[in-house]
């Protein structure tokens, strides 16, 4: 018999959609904001968060979404001629302003040559119903995957974060997107103030309870000028930063284990430029990483589902 994959992976999913083709990710700052930065649900944005840390230098709003496109078609084209592309709109809430505007941004990227799709970085809570109707209507004539800031699935520790949305939220908003048939993607944080491991483990089978296609993993950073640097340089029992790299891959490889086997696993890592970031600091390219997870799955048997439970799969199947 032959041995199960480790974990179900970005690149397979893809080739799902676009067989024999190498598609790449652009970056796009389509020029929004949050509605926890402008007032209207809070200010100064989520604790931990630091748009910078993720925004390739062509990613600038002062630019229009063609050139942004253009320049990044540019940087990725040096190295596989004929690569396609998805137009990814992330930083802050992309689905945050009026139905119009935003189909003038989305109708923009799709119009430059090459690009094959879009990928939606949102909040849960900015999705409403005549922008879900538009977006079912682009899904049944371009790739299209509308992905949630999830983070975590506990009240309190989102609460604390200043998300100013709470999981019930989360969950709904997966539920209506996923019902459109959007492929639809969660992003989470190992390692939130208040966490514990066993909440962590917890998280896992929850998340693999909603109607996800993809998620994103990847540790808790600590990046200058937020919030959250300030609480921790006041208060750094609070935290747990994995430091060492080690711990943090079992803890990946124990939380993975207890997901269903078919949510896509695009990332387990995020790489903050070293300049902004205060801790922790692996040293470590994401390859790298993800030979270390590899080979440590290798060592203990693990894959993806091996611990996801029998009540769990219940649930899944159900609906419910």
């Amino acid at each position: 018999m032959s041995n199960p994959p480790l974990y179900a992976d970005f690149a397979t999913f893809l080739q799902r959609y676009f067989p024999g083709a190498k598609v790449q990710k652009i970056s796009l700052n389509a020029g929004f904001t949050c509605p926890n930065r402008d007032g209207t649900k809070g200010q100064g944005g989520c604790t931990y968060c630091n748009n910078q840390t993720f925004n390739p230098e062509y990613c600038r709003d002062d630019k229009p979404i063609a050139e942004q496109l253009e320049e990044g078609k540019r940087f990725f084209a040096r190295k596989y001629p004929g690569m396609k592309y998805l137009a990814y709109f992330q930083a802050y809430t992309n689905t945050y302003d009026e139905l119009e505007s935003l189909r003038r941004k989305y109708e923009e990227a799709l119009a430059v040559p090459g690009v094959v799709g879009l990928i939606v970085g949102t909040r849960p809570d900015c999705m409403p119903d005549e922008l879900l109707a538009y977006l079912g209507e682009l899904n049944r004539r371009t790739f299209l995957m509308v992905e949630y800031g999830i983070e975590t699935t506990d009240d309190d520790i989102l609460r604390r974060v200043n998300r100013g949305h709470t999981y019930a939220e989360t969950a709904e908003a997966v539920r209506r997107t996923a019902e459109r048939g959007i492929l639809t993607g969660g992003h989470v944080i190992l390692g939130l103030p208040g966490e514990t491991r066993a909440g962590l483990l917890a998280q896992a089978g929850e998340i693999s309870r909603l109607p996800l296609s993809t998620l994103k993993i990847h540790q808790l950073q600590l990046v200058r000028g937020t919030r959250m640097a300030r609480e921790y340089a006041l208060n750094p029992t609070d935290f747990q930063l994995y430091s060492d790299v080690d711990e943090y891959i079992d803890l990946v490889i124990d939380y993975v284990e207890r997901l269903r086997p078919d949510l896509v696993v695009e990332r387990f890592v995020s790489q903050s430029p070293h300049e902004l970031l205060v801790a922790p600091d692996w040293g470590l390219k994401n390859h790298e990483f993800v030979a270390r997870l590899q080979k440590r799955m290798k060592e203990r048997g693990a894959y993806q589902g091996n611990k996801w439970t029998d009540s769990e799969k219940r649930i899944n199947f159900a609906g419910e």
